[in-house]
């Protein structure tokens, strides 16, 4: 046993350095592509749709997910997660040449770039999954904890890694390759897992839930477009946005009664019987929200209003990605000693709801070592939710659930951050065009805010100074107008942690004895 046990371990290692590289890879894109934005926007145009660039990925990622189970579940593992990680670097090539002169040149760019995203985001959805799949069939689950722990701490390198790499790609090289850094990433990965991983085969008959599937992509497409456009590009009563409203509450009424008759859903609907397990997908949802929402405009905040380089930008994001790992890893420590947990969530969303309010008073008189503590206050509620929720969801559900519960705390965490983003995106483009409206006159709002000019650090500077003020002070406080809103969403979560059930942790001291003859039953 202890020989068979050794060389399981080592057959990890050796496959583990490749399935970090895949799980980094999807992790690190959207932290360098955050910071390379303001000089995104500065060459494509389409200020208006800066927040598409991270929907698109984001939504991609959340609706192929379950897919990539099911399919790996069904055509094996490997195969599709060599098939992900490919459609992934494709996509990262064809994002770096959207409004180059091998498309077409800069018109057009924006769309191309959030075509390309997308596309990028299928192969996302397949990285995160399997990744977690892939541990889960070569690793029982009694040794699973150690190589989680080892996976959690390369998530917390690629988020602070992240804004360091992609503000100095930016600063020193061109936005294109804060793309093109995937694919030697990527490659280096491919070419580790194919060599070094092998599985066991599995001959299941699995039937793949599409019709759900179809379903729910359609529902939460719509519901995303509702948040983008509701208000922005088209009026809240116009037959656009009603009809989208329609679609998205008749595919999930129908998607409702296709789960309960499917044979293997996509979405289990018994497990929301579970009430911590309901609780945690809830605020999961809600930290996806926020954490994807309203950071997306700190780099903006940080380039434009505080005239940081994109590197200083990327720095200034190390208070929240350090307080946010450190306060995970006390967390996790303390849960192993103590087997205690409800507490955690609920310090959590204080701390956040007292983040986003810091955030929400930065003005154009900020300077950036106040922001950084700001964020640091942030991170680190998020410290104390981003471990705890996956535990808990884990340990609600009995342990033949364990994945299905896992995935689809992932998914909620994923939808939340597609709203998140698409609802502040528009927040921000109305606040932006009002604070415009207010400085320059609604003709000259217009021209700006539809992306007539092309901003960035170094075209702001060119600017004369009045015009440079008022546009500076427009998008510190339509930013800020941001974060007043994530504060909306930030307070529910402890509210919603208050009634989770703390359950005994399973595979504690007073557990370790049944749980073996618990296994075999």
């Amino acid at each position: 046993m202890e020989e068979t046990a050794g060389g399981r371990r080592r057959e990890v290692m050796v496959v583990l350095p490749g399935l970090m590289l895949a799980m980094i890879l999807a992790m690190l894109d959207n932290m360098i592509v955050g910071t390379a934005m303001p000089r995104i926007v500065g060459e494509l145009g389409g200020l208006q749709h800066l927040s598409w660039v991270v929907t698109a990925y984001v939504l991609g990622t959340t609706v192929s997910t379950p897919i990539w189970g099911k399919i790996g579940d069904l055509y094996g593992r490997k195969t599709i997660f060599l098939v992900s990680i490919v459609i992934f670097m494709i996509g990262s090539a064809l994002c770096g040449m959207a409004g180059s002169s091998l498309l077409g040149g800069p018109d057009g760019g924006m769309t191309e770039l959030i075509g390309f995203r997308a596309l990028q985001g299928l192969g996302a959805g397949g990285l995160m999954v399997n990744v977690m799949a892939i541990i889960g069939d070569l690793v029982p689950p009694r040794e699973r904890g150690q190589y989680q722990g080892i996976m959690a701490g390369a998530m917390s390198l690629a988020m602070i890694a992240g804004p360091l790499v992609g503000g100095f790609i930016t600063d020193h090289l061109d936005w294109r390759w804060a793309f093109y850094v995937n694919l030697p990433v990527g490659a280096i990965a491919l070419v580790l897992l194919v060599v070094k991983l092998h599985l066991p085969r599995h001959h299941n008959k699995v039937r793949i839930d599409w019709l759900g599937a179809i379903l729910l992509s359609i529902s939460i497409t719509a519901m995303v477009l509702v948040t983008t456009w509701g208000g922005n590009e088209y009026d809240w009563g116009s037959w656009q946005i009603l009809g989208l409203i329609g679609v998205a509450v008749v595919t999930l009424a129908i998607f409702i009664p296709v789960e309960r008759a499917a044979v293997e859903p996509i979405m289990p609907l018994q497990l929301f019987r579970n009430r911590n397990f309901t609780l945690i997908s809830a605020i999961g949802f809600l930290l996806g929200f926020a954490m994807f929402g309203a950071i997306n405009f700190l780099p903006l905040f940080q380039q434009m209003v505080q005239g940081d380089t994109a590197t200083n930008s990327g720095l200034l994001m190390l208070p929240m990605m350090a307080a946010a790992m450190a306060v995970s890893l006390f967390v996790g420590r303390a849960i192993t000693a103590t087997g205690k947990y409800k507490i955690y969530p609920l310090l959590g969303g204080v701390g956040m709801a007292i983040g986003m309010w810091l955030l929400s008073t930065m003005d154009v008189a900020t300077p950036s070592w106040q922001t950084g503590v700001f964020i640091a206050v942030l991170g680190a509620g998020m410290g104390f939710l981003m471990q705890t929720t996956m535990l808990i969801a884990q340990n609600s559900v009995e342990q033949k659930d364990l994945g299905v519960s896992s995935s689809a705390t992932t998914f909620f965490r994923s939808i939340g951050g597609s709203f998140g983003v698409s609802l502040f995106g528009a927040v921000f483009n109305n606040g932006f065009r009002d604070e415009l409206t207010g400085k320059f006159g609604a003709q000259a709002a217009d021209k700006i805010a539809k992306g007539g000019g092309r901003m960035d650090p170094a075209a702001l500077a060119q600017m004369p100074q009045g015009m440079r003020t008022g546009l500076v002070e427009a998008l510190a406080g339509s930013i800020s107008n941001v974060f007043w809103w994530a504060i909306l969403f930030a307070v529910v979560v402890p509210v919603l942690a208050a009634f989770v059930k703390e359950i005994p942790l399973r595979g504690g001291p007073a557990a370790k004895e049944a749980q073996p003859e618990a296994v075999a039953g």
